[in-house]
């Protein structure tokens, strides 16, 4: 099956985020399955555009905004005018939906030429009060929802936004997945100092300054661990750098900026615990990269995925604010065994219940309906 697959932004600096995580974890999946499986998307920061990323083959498009660096305002004509063309070639074309200028009028553009399409929203066209919200919702956004052969939602706060934003529409639940890769033990365990991670943009959700005020809190009783803070600057870079620099534990605690994608999954193993202070994180893909690497997590209530670290002891859930990050953090920190206990389980969850091959099973159903109904 021929399998066109678009998302917003694929960038060599690792500046996108979860979905075009999942776009590229379904696509490595598809292509494994015998399909031939392209990834679309805008891309900046390229000298050269490549034909292939994190072992996908690729076709990207120069992307623009009209603030240089941000995501507000982003386009890509050249996208779109490919997916118009390519789309007609492809047996199904599955669009990451968010509410911007690249994915819109790529779905659009397939909807007009009357392909068979799906959608995925990753929690990203809910209602919105922001102004540009209603032109958008007028002009594209419902018309493509409407159109859609399926469109997939993750939880049931995005089924509801979904319906509010336009109805009827197909509507199926499809969760996340990830590739289960080698294991490795936890750096500690072969006598390394411990580290602790934060991997993610640097914005308000995310939370990075109770990351900081949580190494602050514990530094001074785990004098040998180093909190490392990974990930671009979305609004916060300038505060979290004061409050690193208030902190005075020099190389103790660093933030690094972006890293490329290729180098993230290293950062992910040279960690023992992975930590995301954020609120209302709906299903981060960072956290299932830490469990399939078997490094016990720290997320707080308030995530997609805390029932399922509660659930299997894959590490720990707190309610959000750097004093119960800080206390289940040290927990982690005060026991070895305990650590290397959650790690494994942490794989474990992601063996049992949140590998690939049911989401690509799925996949294959909704694409073999579109192909019966086109």
């Amino acid at each position: 099956m021929r399998v066109l697959q678009v998302v917003s932004l694929v960038s060599p600096k690792g500046e996108y985020g979860g979905p075009t995580r999942v776009a590229l974890a379904q696509c490595r999946a598809l292509r494994e399955a015998g399909h031939d499986v392209v990834l679309a998307a805008g891309s900046w920061g390229y000298d050269a555009m490549p034909s292939e990323v994190e072992g996908v083959r690729v076709r990207l498009f120069r992307a623009v905004a009209p603030v240089p660096g941000s995501f507000h305002g982003l386009s890509s004509p050249g996208l779109v005018s490919f997916v118009a063309r390519a789309a007609r070639r492809a047996d199904a074309v599955h669009v990451h939906l968010a509410r911007d200028l690249v994915t819109l009028p790529a779905a659009l553009a397939t909807h007009l030429g009357r392909q068979p399409y799906v959608l995925q929203t990753h929690g990203m066209v809910v209602p919105s009060g922001n102004p540009l919200a209603r032109p958008l919702d007028l002009t594209m956004t419902r018309r493509v929802l409407r159109g859609a052969g399926r469109v997939f939602y993750l939880t049931d706060a995005e089924r509801r936004g979904l319906q509010e934003v336009a109805s009827p529409l197909r509507l199926e639940h499809l969760r996340n997945g990830i590739d289960l890769p080698p294991a490795t033990p936890l750096p500690s365990a072969a006598g390394s100092a411990p580290q602790v991670l934060f991997l993610a943009r640097v914005q308000a959700r995310k939370r990075p300054l109770d990351f900081v005020e949580m190494a602050v809190r514990l530094a001074p009783r785990y004098p040998e661990v180093v909190f490392r803070m990974v990930g671009p600057d979305e609004g916060l870079g300038q505060e979290v750098r004061d409050a690193i620099s208030r902190s005075g534990l020099g190389d103790r605690l660093v933030w690094e900026g972006p890293l490329p994608p290729h180098q993230t999954s290293a950062a992910m193993r040279a960690a023992d615990i992975y930590v995301l202070p954020s609120v209302d994180e709906p299903y981060p893909m960072t956290v299932l990269e830490a469990m399939s690497l078997g490094r016990p997590v720290v997320v707080t209530d308030s995530c997609g995925l805390a029932p399922i670290v509660e659930r299997r002891a894959a590490g720990s859930v707190t309610p959000p604010g750097a004093a119960g990050v800080a206390m289940a953090v040290d927990r982690l920190l005060s026991d070895p065994s305990l650590r290397t206990q959650s790690g494994g389980n942490a794989r474990a969850a992601i063996r049992d219940e949140l590998g690939m091959e049911p989401v690509v099973a799925q996949l294959e159903r909704s694409y073999n309906h579109l192909t019966r109904t086109s």
